[in-house]
């Protein structure tokens, strides 16, 4: 096992723990089958995994523990305008490249994007903001290939 997964396991009991969430190994291959994909997976592709380890696994009880781990700051929500739920176990400050066309998430540090500056003025009276998520659309490496071949 890597360091850094190694790592990311360790802090999901410790953050089970702080949350009060029990620790089951239902919970962890959920957990692990978000840390060790390469991209941000649906509900849908975690069960996929998971269900290679635990047959009878419910893609309900996938569903339900993700609620719990989004409620509980466990995992995070990449964006809501993909149409279905994408997940991520990277807590760091990041931003994301999107591939339009085949929907590939791609993260991107932080510190590789200029700052994001929002006017003093002109925001809905009483809104507040919480969170700047920046996200950048274009066309990954596999899809510009394959568009260039149709070409």
């Amino acid at each position: 096992m890597s360091d850094q997964r190694a790592q990311a396991l360790d802090d999901f009991r410790r953050c089970c723990k702080e949350q009060g969430l029990a620790f089951t190994f239902q919970r962890q291959l959920i957990y692990e089958a978000v840390v060790d994909s390469r991209e941000h997976p649906t509900p849908e592709l975690i069960y996929e995994q998971v269900r290679q380890r635990i047959p009878s696994i419910s893609l309900g009880t996938i569903y339900k523990n993700v609620k719990t781990f989004l409620d509980s700051g466990v995992l995070k929500e990449v964006t809501l305008h993909h149409g279905s739920v994408r997940l991520e176990s990277n807590m760091t400050p990041h931003h994301h490249l999107v591939c339009s066309s085949c929907k590939a998430i791609f993260d991107i540090e932080e510190s590789a994007v200029e700052p994001v500056r929002l006017p003093k003025t002109g925001l809905p009276a009483g809104f507040s903001v919480e969170q700047c998520r920046v996200e950048f659309a274009g066309l990954c490496k596999r899809c510009q290939s394959t568009h260039r071949k149709k070409t």
